[in-house]
């Protein structure tokens, strides 16, 4: 028997939702919020908005279907299946965030908060959403296949990101390891470095912590677009010593590229779009490659 199509809605805790768990009651956030020259009226609207469209979504998706809600905290413990249409209702970091615990399933991003939100990844309104999970599952509708990277370590752990995978320290430290582009013919020797890590970023991250890096390094290397099968790469902070370097400090990796971080400190993390929670933890003498990944995310137009 063919499965019915599955709606997974994700979606994630308002900021009005943890002020009410901190605080216990509307009447003490207000007061909370008031001594910061804080409305609670704008973050209670917002909720609300949130919700309705939640409401909305669930409301538009076929009968016959069945459907399951995630929240983002839960992400890495909710199971996806190949029959999934993911429908994340929420901002753009929240298609990011789902993005790495998929296989190449059917995304549609619903923006819940028009003209606040950029909406490069949640491109459309709820009322959208009846239409977008016919495409999906009919094939008619226009999908772009967003790069991803990726890391792959000696033990293989493997972690996916849609913006950027970070190597580096779990606080605020120095982490010491050895560098190189190992797939290149005429890559230079590994490299012992210093620094307080490494970001490796796709064209979707081209946007954010990535471009910040690119205009911070006044750098020539042109930035990839979300669906290019190219990488940059830029070293955070590189401290020259008697035995560090800093002559490999940034790059681009095309598909057959990887960089290779050999770890020389008691620990590094490896994560992927801002969320530490869910890392990889790398140790002494362990090896990491991070590269375009054959994962590509599948977002509805």
């Amino acid at each position: 028997m063919t499965l019915a199509p599955r709606a997974v809605l994700v979606h994630r805790t308002t900021e009005y939702e943890e002020l009410l768990a901190r605080h216990g009651t509307h009447g003490q956030a207000a007061f909370f919020l008031s001594s910061r020259d804080r409305d609670i009226r704008e973050v209670a609207e917002r909720h609300h908005r949130t919700h309705r469209a939640l409401i909305d979504v669930a409301a538009a998706v076929p009968h016959r279907w069945r459907q399951s809600r995630v929240e983002r905290a839960d992400l890495d413990r909710f199971l996806f299946g190949p029959e999934d249409v993911v429908v994340v209702v929420g901002q753009d970091g929240l298609v990011a965030n789902a993005a790495k615990y998929l296989s190449g399933q059917p995304v549609v991003g619903i923006d819940t908060d028009p003209g606040r939100n950029p909406g490069v990844l949640v491109r459309h309104r709820a009322a959208d959403t009846g239409k977008l999970l016919a495409e999906a599952v009919g094939g008619r509708g226009a999908a772009d296949e967003l790069t991803m990277v990726e890391a792959v370590a000696d033990d293989s752990q493997r972690l996916l990101a849609l913006n950027e995978i970070c190597l580096g320290p779990a606080g605020h430290q120095t982490v010491r390891y050895r560098l190189s582009a190992d797939a290149r013919p005429a890559s230079p020797a590994p490299e012992a470095q210093a620094s307080s890590g490494v970001l490796v970023g796709t064209g979707t991250g081209a946007t954010g912590w990535l471009r910040s890096l690119w205009q911070e390094r006044a750098s020539t290397l042109p930035l990839p677009a979300p669906a290019d099968r190219r990488l940059l790469w830029f070293v955070r902070e590189a401290w020259p010593s008697p035995t560090t370097g800093t002559s490999l400090v940034s790059g681009a990796l095309t598909p057959t590229d990887r960089l290779r971080l050999t770890v020389e400190s008691d620990r590094l993390i490896a994560f992927g779009d801002g969320m530490e929670s869910d890392a990889l933890t790398l140790t002494w003498g362990q090896t990491v490659h991070v590269g375009v990944s054959a994962t590509r995310l599948r977002l509805l137009g």
